[in-house]
C-alpha cells in the first residue's frame, strides 16, 4: 500500500528511464511519450545539453539566497528580456507561483500608483491557472474549488468567446484580464488572433493590464516563442513554467518596466526561485531554442495536426475536431476519452486527457517525424479497432 495521499488517479505504470521521445519501464518495455510530463520536457528525455548542465553547475553550486547576487539568474533574466516584450523578470519554482505572482503583480502596480481599488482579475470560466488557493478561484472551475472555501474575492469571470459579457464585467474596479493564450486544461482551445487584439486595445482603453497565460504553450510549444507572438500583441505581464526548464522545475514572471516598478524589495520573494542550479538549466534551455527549432515546430505541427484531420475524415463518429497549434494538439472526441487514452496505452503511446473529451497530444519539441507516424499508425489502429 502507497504511503503517498491519493489526491493523483495515477495509472498502474513506472518507467525506469528515458531517451528522447520515449520511456522505459524496469522491464525493458519501450513508450511514445507523448505527455512529456505535460509539456514540460521541451526536448525529450535525458537531453545531453541539459544533463550537460545539470552535472557541471551541481558540482559549482546548487542553491544560495536571492540575498545575493545569481550570476546565472542574471545572464538568463537578460536573455528572456532581450528575446521578448519584457524589461524585468521575477523568477519561480513553478506555473503556479508564476500565475499567484502575476496577480500579485497587477494588484500591487496599481496600488503603487494610488490605485488601490483596482484589484480586481477577469478570466475565462473553467480556465487553469494552476493549484493555489487565489489560482484556483482565478480558474474559475466548481470543480477545483469545491472544499477550499471560503471563495477569495477579486476574481470575475467570462465564458470562453463572450466578449459581451467580458466588457460589462470591467468596472472601476478592475485591474486586469488574465487568459491563457491556449487554454491546456479547458481542452487545447486558441484564443483567435483577433480576439487576442480586440481585449489588447480593450485594456489600454480602460487602462488595465493584460495577463496572458503562457505557462503551457509558451517557450516555443505554439512554434513561436511566445503564443501570442501570432497576434502581434505586447502584454503586460506573462507567467512561464514547464518548457522554459525542460523538466527541471522552473518558473517566471515575465512584466514591462512600469509594471516592474512596483515590485520593491520586501514585496515578494521564493526561497528557491532562480537558485544556480535552476537558472543553469533555463540556459542550457534557451540555449536550444532557436529560429531552425521554431520553424520546425510548425513544420511537424502542420503535417501531423494535417494526417490527424484525415483520421477525423476517416473516423467520423469518433474523432469531432481536430485543435491546438504548434506542438500542443488536442484530438476532441464525441464520447468520454478516458477508454481511447487507456486503449493507446496498451498500444505503447502516453497522452493525457483534457476537459471537453480531448485528448492532449504533446511531443517533444524535437520530435522526429518517424516518431510522428508511430502515434499516427497507433492511433489509427485503436480507431479502427472501437470503429467496428
Amino acid at each position: 500500500m502507497s504511503a503517498l495521499a491519493n489526491n493523483y488517479k495515477r495509472k498502474n505504470l513506472s518507467f525506469a528511464r528515458g531517451k528522447g521521445s520515449f520511456l522505459f519501464t524496469s522491464d525493458g518495455k519501450k513508450y511514445l511519450d507523448f505527455v512529456q510530463g505535460i509539456a514540460v520536457n521541451s526536448f525529450g528525455h535525458a537531453n545531453q545539453h541539459l544533463v550537460k548542465a545539470i552535472n557541471n553547475q551541481s558540482k559549482k553550486l546548487w542553491h544560495t539566497s536571492n540575498a545575493f547576487i545569481i550570476p546565472e539568474g542574471e545572464k538568463l533574466a537578460k536573455r528572456l528580456v532581450k528575446r521578448t516584450f519584457a524589461d524585468s523578470v521575477i523568477f519561480q519554482n513553478s506555473g503556479a507561483e508564476a500565475t499567484e505572482t502575476s496577480i500579485k503583480v497587477a494588484r500591487r502596480y496599481f496600488y503603487s500608483i494610488g490605485k488601490k481599488h483596482k484589484n480586481t482579475i477577469l478570466c475565462i470560466k473553467n480556465s487553469f491557472h494552476g493549484r493555489t488557493l487565489a489560482a484556483i478561484h482565478a480558474s474559475g472551475s466548481k470543480k477545483m474549488t469545491e472544499g477550499f472555501g471560503p471563495k477569495i474575492p477579486g476574481f470575475s469571470h467570462f465564458k470562453f468567446g463572450d466578449h459581451e459579457k467580458l466588457k460589462k464585467l470591467i468596472t472601476k474596479n478592475t485591474a486586469a484580464i488574465m487568459i491563457e493564450t491556449v487554454m491546456g486544461e479547458g481542452g487545447i482551445k486558441t484564443i483567435p488572433i483577433w480576439c487576442l487584439k480586440e481585449i489588447r486595445k480593450l485594456c489600454t482603453k480602460k487602462g488595465i493590464l493584460l495577463i496572458l497565460d503562457e505557462v503551457q504553450c509558451g517557450i516555443g510549444r505554439s512554434g513561436k516563442f511566445f503564443a501570442f507572438e501570432y497576434a502581434n500583441v505586447k502584454p503586460d505581464i506573462v507567467p512561464i513554467a514547464k518548457g522554459i526548464g525542460g523538466g527541471f522545475p522552473l518558473g517566471a514572471v515575465l512584466m514591462t518596466k512600469k509594471i516592474a516598478k512596483a515590485m520593491i524589495p520586501g514585496t515578494h520573494g521564493s526561497t528557491f526561485g532562480g537558485n544556480p542550479l535552476a537558472m543553469s538549466v533555463g540556459n542550457a534551455v534557451l540555449d536550444q531554442i532557436n529560429n531552425k527549432l521554431l520553424n520546425n515546430v510548425r513544420k511537424t505541427s502542420k503535417y501531423f495536426i494535417s494526417e490527424l484531420n484525415i483520421l477525423k475524415n476517416k473516423y467520423p463518429k469518433l474523432i469531432k475536431e481536430v485543435r491546438g497549434m504548434g506542438l500542443l494538439i488536442g484530438l476532441q472526441l464525441f464520447t468520454d476519452q478516458t477508454y481511447f487514452i487507456n486503449k493507446l496505452m496498451d498500444n505503447k503511446l502516453l497522452t493525457i486527457k483534457a476537459a471537453e473529451n480531448v485528448i492532449r497530444i504533446l511531443p517533444p519539441l524535437n520530435v522526429k517525424k518517424n516518431e510522428i507516424n508511430l502515434a499516427l499508425k497507433i492511433i489509427d489502429k485503436v480507431c479502427k479497432n472501437l470503429n467496428k
